[in-house]
């Protein structure tokens, strides 16, 4: 494949095509500007497939039909440029392309029809174009589509049901668009979708079952649906984003909670209003001139939505970064070795930072209606501000209050002088509704794979808001009669509340192990026991797999097709509901390849479960040792090996490498080591040692495994 590559290195003029008969060819040009028209030769074809690549230049001018010739073209990314004129017909002619990506390139739309001749798109990125509304393309000949993203390209209408059946979908990103109608019914058969984003347009009707019962990511925030008795009367946090998701009409609905209203109205009593607010984004509770900047420590960010335990704030996030080859993305960027120019007391604000790949809004919630005074504070400490190839990144992007305009392609380092220096941004807004909304948006630009590929998108340090006006004062009235009288009655009230609750089985348990699943710095999900019976069929015994000093194992399947292994955790165990939350956020972070995966955990009434990815080979004792027959595998001694040093990997990094909980796994045996398909070596059961031990600490003199 011969690659021509200008990526990244701020060439301004107008773009000259070129092609070479024989290659391969890779042109590399400064990484700064240069002021001079790119003159090539154009009287041969190439004769192989080949990439071209412009992407994060400054070109101008519309796209030259001379790029037409390029039949032989696979893989084309001119995204973040300054194009004018609409997407060309001809690249309907690009016959063989399989990756075509235009992201914030300034192009005009419509996405021309001719597209639908590009049979072997697998990657397509088309986002935030310029001028008026336009149908949804035809893309339904697109068999091999993996990553199909169409986001802010003015598209109205239905979503089409064929995008449903594109079966091998990894990525769906239609967001912010005025798409209307329902979801397609065909969109439960996106089981290999990791990640649907549906945000920011329209869509009205019911939201479906599979959506809330999914595992996966799914972000249909701020749309139209339609509330019905069946539909959740509150928020998701882990994986499903519902945030002002409902129609105008829910909003009359007392029960139902205000995150899912559109413009997330407040509930609460005046006396309960603030007029002041301070976030740490992405970092710890600090106090700087006596201002407490809350801390803001949620590590999710693909579909998530998360409210502060006061009910004072809350933000809304959506994106994935893609082709970082992370399975787990990181929305918290920490560092502190390049910071400067930054007073000791304050630097604690520009030690983190929120990062988003798409869109993040912060929430001031129940405020004071009037005029405030909002500083954003930033500071890029993702690239460097040397010589070195990591200086030479570019994150741009755009800022909204109160759904205004207020930033438009920001660009922390070059306002600020360089990279890891602080920058505060002020501006005054109106807050009429009680609610002020702070909008961080990627509309494309920037750099997306200087220094390395997944660093871009918005990103923010501090935000504080103090009011421009003196809150009013709540004085209490001397009417000793009316405080007596209301007493009772509430005391009259509370007595029959707690009796029905209590009659209903409903009293403490739900609401307490809620709050601590809230509170608790999880990295996974959080399912419910519906969803864990309707995988296991109700733990049926065919289901099991396994058992052991833990409890009991079935094998569940979930609605979206991933297999699960399920630890119901024995009666045996002394740890109670509190504890065991505290134990799997613990264990939640640990991330290796030789250690079984923790999906997630449920804790509803006794039962605790943990939620583990499936291992198709079961475990290692029984291929060696089983009784059964079927089981046993003759294991090479490559195999046997591979196996070995599998186990060494796991238990090295649980005990002195990357690990950032250290842990010694006390009972290391073959029954403990599952195997995956390919007889791959991971570890089960570490950081549960504790759950038939009446200490306190992780490690102990006491004897203990498997006799």
């Amino acid at each position: 494949m011969g690659h021509i590559a200008l990526g990244g290195s701020l060439i301004h003029g107008k773009p000259v095509v070129w092609a070479f008969s024989e290659g391969p060819y890779e042109y590399h040009y400064p990484l700064q500007p240069v002021n001079f028209p790119l003159t090539f030769c154009n009287h041969h074809l190439w004769d192989g497939s080949f990439l071209f690549t412009l992407s994060s230049n400054a070109f101008t001018g519309q796209l030259p039909g001379e790029l037409s010739n390029l039949i032989n073209l696979n893989d084309m990314r001119i995204s973040d440029n300054r194009f004018s004129g609409k997407i060309p017909e001809f690249i309907g002619k690009w016959k063989d392309i399989e990756k075509l990506q235009m992201q914030g390139c300034s192009l005009e739309g419509p996405i021309p029809s001719s597209i639908s001749g590009l049979t072997k798109l697998s990657d397509l990125r088309i986002s935030d174009l310029r001028g008026s509304r336009s149908s949804f393309p035809p893309l339904s000949s697109m068999k091999s589509m993996k990553a199909l993203v169409l986001r802010n390209c003015f598209l109205h209408g239905k979503i089409p049901d064929y995008v449903g059946n594109m079966e091998k979908l990894k990525t769906l990103d239609l967001s912010f668009n005025n798409l209307t109608g329902e979801i397609p019914s065909s969109f439960s058969s996106l089981t290999k979708a990791d990640f649907i984003y549906l945000t920011g347009n329209s869509l009205s009707g019911t939201i479906p079952s599979w959506v809330l019962e999914r595992n996966k990511n799914v972000d249909i925030s701020y749309n139209n649906f339609t509330w019905e008795s069946s539909s959740p009367m509150e928020c998701p946090r882990g994986s499903v984003n519902l945030v002002e998701s409902y129609s105008s009409s829910a909003s009359k609905l007392s029960r139902v909670h205000p995150c899912l209203k559109d413009n997330f109205p407040c509930n609460a009593s005046p006396r309960q209003h603030k007029s002041r607010l301070f976030i740490n984004c992405g970092g710890k509770e600090i106090i700087i001139d006596g201002n407490k900047y809350e801390a803001d420590s949620e590590p999710r960010g693909a579909s998530m939505y998360y409210v502060d335990q006061d009910q004072h704030w809350a933000f809304s996030s959506t994106g994935n970064f893609m082709d970082n080859d992370i399975d787990a993305d990181n929305y918290i960027e920490r560092n502190t070795s390049s910071l400067s120019n930054i007073s000791s007391p304050d630097v604690g604000l520009y030690t983190a930072a929120r990062v988003s790949p798409i869109s993040l809004t912060y929430y001031g919630l129940c405020l004071f209606n009037g005029n405030y005074t909002i500083k954003l504070h930033f500071a890029e400490i993702e690239f460097s501000d040397d010589r070195t190839f990591s200086s030479l990144g570019k994150r741009i992007f755009d800022v909204y209050i109160q759904e205004k305009l207020v930033l438009k392609d920001f660009n922390i380092e070059d306002e600020a002088g360089g990279a890891g220096k602080p920058i505060v941004r002020t501006f005054t807004t109106l807050v009429r509704d009680n609610t002020l909304k702070i909008h961080f948006y990627w509309a494309g630009r920037g750099t997306t794979g200087i220094p390395v590929r997944g660093i871009y998108g918005p990103l923010v340090s501090a935000i504080s808001v103090t009011s421009n006006f003196t809150p009013p004062s709540f004085k209490k009235k001397r009417n000793y009669v009316a405080i007596v009288t209301g007493s009772v009655s509430a005391l009259v009230l509370l007595v029959l509340i707690l009796g029905f609750m209590y009659r209903k089985g409903w009293l403490g348990g739900k609401v307490a192990e809620d709050k601590e699943l809230r509170d608790l710095d999880l990295q996974t999900g959080v399912f419910t026991l519906r969803q864990i019976k309707a995988a296991t069929k109700n733990f049926d015994p065919a289901n099991k797999i396994g058992e052991g000093g833990f409890g009991t194992v079935y094998k569940g399947l979930l609605s979206d097709g991933t297999l699960i292994a399920v630890k119901q955790l024995s009666s045996k165990s002394k740890q109670g509901n509190r504890e065991f939350v505290n134990e799997v956020g613990m264990i939640s972070g640990l991330r290796h390849p030789n250690l079984v995966r923790l999906y997630g955990c449920c804790v509803e009434g006794n039962q605790l479960l943990l939620i583990y990815e499936y291992m198709e080979n079961n475990c290692l004792s029984r291929i060696l040792f089983g009784r059964d027959m079927s089981w046993r595998l003759q294991l090479d001694w490559p195999t046997r090996q591979k196996i070995c040093l599998g186990i060494a990997h796991g238990l090295a990094y649980l005990h002195d490498e990357e690990s950032r909980l250290k842990i010694v796994h006390r009972d290391i045996k073959a029954s403990n080591v599952l195997l995956d398909k390919d007889l791959n070596a991971k570890i089960s059961d570490f950081g549960l040692a504790k759950l038939n031990e009446d200490g306190h600490t992780h490690i102990s003199t006491r004897i203990a495994g498997t006799m």
